[in-house]
């Protein structure tokens, strides 16, 4: 017999990412705004409250706290994160980059990657959060309460033009190319300048961000590339946003 989607064996990937285009900083706006996007996210959930400097070794993960955030250790991790070819010229434009985690291992670990101060016109500022896909806290973080918390979090502090979370998979349905801005994902953050978002029918929830913009949650249960109901209705919801003109590219 074929497995369901609630069945199937290997689960999906989760995530949260937040995108916008062209924005000069230098380190030290990029330091401040990771600092009060780290401090947004602490009340969320434990495993969102406690920060590590990236390390080389498995076993030096927890070795160096990031929390509370210090701006001078911030800023000069993303001076060391600049664009550069190995003994060549630093490509400015390209901004500044570091990845780091809360120093948990497979079933408890979360990632940051994000990209600051980039004013190219080909390459997006990013800040990505990779989630654990099993293990005991998998269901307290896929929960609308804490992605949620975790988008409104990104808008606040990196004021992107747009923020997704829920999975790659579902991503791939909603998007073939998988744009950023062009698709709709479990929780979606749209900031004002890409437009108002409209009336869109239940169970779809908008809440404001305070004067950013708004997100968009496509239901209260965790939304599943396995589940051809959650399909059609991204494609739905999809479609009202375009036709509202907010499905874009982030990047033209």
């Amino acid at each position: 017999m074929t497995a369901s989607f609630e069945t199937t064996t290997w689960p999906e990937m989760y995530y949260a990412g937040a995108y916008w285009g062209p924005r000069e900083e230098s380190p030290e706006e990029c330091a401040r705004r990771t600092a009060e996007f780290l401090n947004l996210l602490s009340p969320y959930d434990p495993l969102l409250a406690t920060w590590y400097k990236p390390t080389r070794s498995l076993k030096d993960v927890r070795k160096y706290p990031l929390m509370p955030p210090d701006l001078s250790t911030l800023t000069e991790l993303f001076r060391r994160g600049v664009n550069r070819e190995r003994g060549g010229p630093v490509f400015a434009s390209l901004g500044f980059s570091f990845s780091f985690g809360n120093g948990g291992l497979e079933t408890d670990g979360v990632h940051l990657r994000m990209t600051c101060g980039c004013y190219s016109e080909v390459n997006a500022n990013v800040c990505v959060m990779s989630l654990p896909s099993k293990g005991p806290h998998t269901e307290r973080l896929m929960s609308v309460p804490v992605l949620s918390g975790v988008l409104r979090s990104m808008a606040l502090a990196l004021d992107p033009d747009w923020a997704v979370a829920g999975s790659h998979e579902y991503r791939k349905q909603m998007n073939a190319d998988s744009t950023a801005g062009a698709f709709v994902g479990w929780v979606t953050y749209q900031s004002r300048r890409r437009g108002t978002v409209p009336p869109l029918p239940a169970p779809v929830r908008i809440e404001p961000v305070e004067d950013k913009g708004a997100l968009i949650i496509l239901s209260p249960e965790r939304i599943s590339a396995r589940n051809p109901e959650h399909i059609e209705q991204g494609h739905r919801i999809g479609a009202l946003l375009a036709k509202a003109g907010l499905m874009r590219p982030v990047m033209p």
